[in-house]
């Protein structure tokens, strides 16, 4: 299972939420390119780095710390938060991510993204499955869509798609651990798909009872900079 730091921006620092709420928000580290190769230099390959200001924005803002981090680390980056355009995408894997993740988009222009997985390929594009209880939520985790989470994997997998992020946004950055029934169900109905947790990681027992689930990958953000998990414990997984 694939060990995935994470970094949330809001103006350019290392921000966490609590259950996505902007309003609950810490600031833990005004220079995110040292956070970035603090991981790198933990021997850590991945980084998913989430550019809050763009999910409220709709657009990418903190292109600027992505290609900081792009040029003085070799993690391998998957980048969220407002890719709502073609130009938008090309920015962002022009800025050094290896990876983009459709999330709102993906609920509200399906066509647009699955035009995506077509030209950029699988690999290239990931697809945000954020939801709170069986639902899918867009729009920086403000509104609760129709589309439910089985839904939303199923139709994308018949698209193309294999790799989903899925975050309980209710569990976000609380500390209680992850949504151990939703990912099992989720591996159980759709073993083709690779997922990746997010949300509620807290021990290094969590990291362990997700991997025994099947999940491709386990997203890391409050834990790591809370200290309930320090880098040196995730040897084990590298």
């Amino acid at each position: 299972m694939e060990i995935i730091p994470a970094i949330d921006l809001i103006n350019g620092q290392c921000v966490r939420l609590s259950a996505g709420d902007f309003a609950r928000q810490t600031t833990y580290d005004a220079d995110p390119v040292a956070v970035a190769r603090r991981f790198a230099d933990a021997g850590l390959r991945r980084l998913h780095l989430v550019d809050l200001d763009g999910a409220r924005a709709g657009q990418p803002v903190n292109l600027a710390v992505l290609e900081a981090i792009a040029s003085q680390t070799s993690l391998d980056i998957d980048a969220g938060g407002g890719i709502q355009t073609a130009a938008a995408l090309a920015q962002v894997l022009g800025a050094g991510a290896a990876h983009a993740t459709a999330g709102s988009l993906a609920v509200r222009e399906p066509a647009t993204v699955q035009a995506w997985l077509a030209q950029y390929g699988a690999d290239t594009i990931f697809l945000g499955a954020d939801y709170k209880g069986a639902h899918i939520v867009i729009n920086a985790w403000v509104d609760q869509s129709d589309l439910t989470l089985t839904g939303f994997v199923a139709d994308y997998l018949a698209a193309g798609g294999t790799t989903f992020i899925c975050t309980d946004v209710s569990k976000d950055g609380l500390l209680q651990g992850p949504s151990l029934p939703t990912y099992r169900l989720l591996v159980e109905q759709f073993p083709t798909a690779r997922f990746i947790a997010s949300g509620g990681v807290t021990t290094i027992s969590d990291l362990e009872l997700l991997a025994e689930a099947g999940m491709h990958g386990a997203i890391i953000g409050k834990a790591l900079y809370e200290g309930t998990i320090a880098l040196a414990d995730l040897q084990r997984f590298l």
